[in-house]
């Protein structure tokens, strides 16, 4: 995942649903049980594809305090959020900088590092000591005088300054990000704009300036309910909606709320997601009227009919939801953007086949690449008879922002951008319709 661990494969999962072959810690005194479940987790997604959100609300977190949940949340985040650029600061203090280390070493460094450098209230002898005893109850106690040294010169060295001039590529280490997907942003967006992006990416998220905050509705940041409102808008009064890749049912609440009149058929490709989609929704809409379905999205029983209105809001690369999921900048690679396109054309083909005449699909995705966005409505478009996209600026008229709404529409299309104007994550979203007969 970075330029300091060497890893031996992905492991499997034991029966308690810890990963095989990541550090199992079983804490001495000197090591507080946050840092110990920290650790745990950050070993997990280092070597393995398991997800920090996961992790999170697993069982490393059951028996902790509230206040160690919340420094282990902390910790975890923040190392993942940091990663490029806190190796950047202790290669630098390594003899052997070409030298690749164990993933222990390189996690314990990683968390004594971030809590020197970013967390103010942390005492320093704490940070230092408990990333030492880290290392050597991990089987590595020849490097304890390394993983010492290191971060004791991190406490002397002087914090490194944004130079006048700035490559793009310093700028992404600075920043924490791949140098490949920054520069794609520059590109895209300008630098200006991929700055604030990346500098968003740093920090721990709200929930957004867009909506006014409520209590009677579901929890969801407010890019998600940006695209959940603007489809609830895009048709008056439909019978039939059907979300397509429904899981984890914030915007289908959203769409029941705002339609309760309506017939809405929830599908998802995962039985784990869509099960616990619907334990979600008995717990905060169990009067909904929406009926769920495992399904593949581009295969939908043809039995199912047509529908008035669909939101596509496709599985996606990511990459503007990175202050959630920091895990993603360190395993996404290029390649994936063509793969996650070809599978977008496939849903959004499949899904404008069973949109009624005169009924409205919305794409979405919570990317910032043009391949997964504008590239895969206008492919599809082009090759589909009888379907145009509109304009979204109508439909955002009806709902009531807080801001003007006319940054958020580039092209016609919705666009929000991490840090750039609005205080939200990076969503995409076009209006298709299809003519009557």
């Amino acid at each position: 995942m970075s330029g300091l661990t060497e890893h031996s494969g992905r492991p499997g999962l034991r029966k308690d649903g810890s990963r095989k072959g990541a550090a199992v810690v079983r804490p001495p005194a000197t090591i507080s049980p946050a840092r110990v479940a920290a650790f745990a987790i950050l070993e997990q997604v280092e070597n393995s594809s398991a997800h920090s959100d996961d992790l999170l609300h697993g069982p490393l977190m059951v028996a902790l305090s509230q206040a160690d949940k919340n420094l282990a949340t902390t910790l975890v985040l923040g190392v993942l959020r940091q990663q490029i650029a806190l190796d950047a600061r202790i290669l630098l203090l390594l003899q052997r900088p070409e030298a690749r280390l164990a993933s222990p070493i390189a996690t314990a460094l990683r968390m004594g590092a971030f809590q020197l450098l970013h967390l103010d209230r942390i005492p320093a002898h704490a940070a230092l000591s408990e990333s030492v005893e880290l290392a050597r109850e991990n089987g590595h106690a020849h490097a304890t005088g390394m993983v010492n040294a290191v971060l004791r010169q991190l406490t002397r060295a002087a914090a490194p300054r944004k130079p006048l001039v700035e490559s793009t590529a310093a700028m992404a280490e600075r920043l924490g990000h791949p140098a490949w997907l920054v520069e794609r942003w520059v590109k895209n967006y300008g630098r200006a704009a991929a700055e604030k992006i990346a500098e968003y990416d740093e920090q721990e998220p709200g929930d957004g300036d867009l909506f006014e905050r409520s209590e009677d509705g579901p929890r969801m940041d407010d890019g998600s309910r940006l695209v959940a409102e603007l489809t609830a808008a895009s048709v008056e009064q439909p019978k039939r909606i059907w979300d397509c890749c429904a899981a984890p049912g914030g915007k289908t609440m959203v769409l029941a709320a705002r339609h309760p009149q309506a017939e809405l058929l929830a599908t998802d490709v995962s039985g784990r997601r869509l099960r616990a989609m619907g334990a979600r929704m008995g717990r905060e809409m169990p009067a909904a009227n929406v009926r769920m379905m495992e399904a593949d999205a581009a295969k939908l029983a043809e039995s199912e009919g047509e529908f008035d209105l669909i939101l596509c809001d496709v599985p996606c690369s990511g990459t503007g939801t990175l202050a959630r999921n920091p895990e993603i900048k360190l395993r996404l690679e290029p390649a994936e953007l063509s793969r996650q396109a070809k599978r977008q054309r496939e849903i959004l083909t499949a899904a404008l086949k069973r949109l009624a005449p005169g009924g409205r699909l919305v794409y979405s995705t919570c990317s910032l690449e043009p391949e997964e966005n504008e590239a895969v409505v206008g492919a599809v478009i082009e090759g589909t008879r009888g379907v145009e996209r509109i304009g979204v600026e109508a439909v955002l008229q009806k709902l009531m922002l807080r801001g003007d709404a006319s940054g958020l529409v580039h092209n016609g299309n919705l666009r929000t951008l991490p840090g750039v104007g609005f205080q939200v994550d990076g969503f995409f979203a076009a209006v298709v319709e299809r003519s009557r007969r």
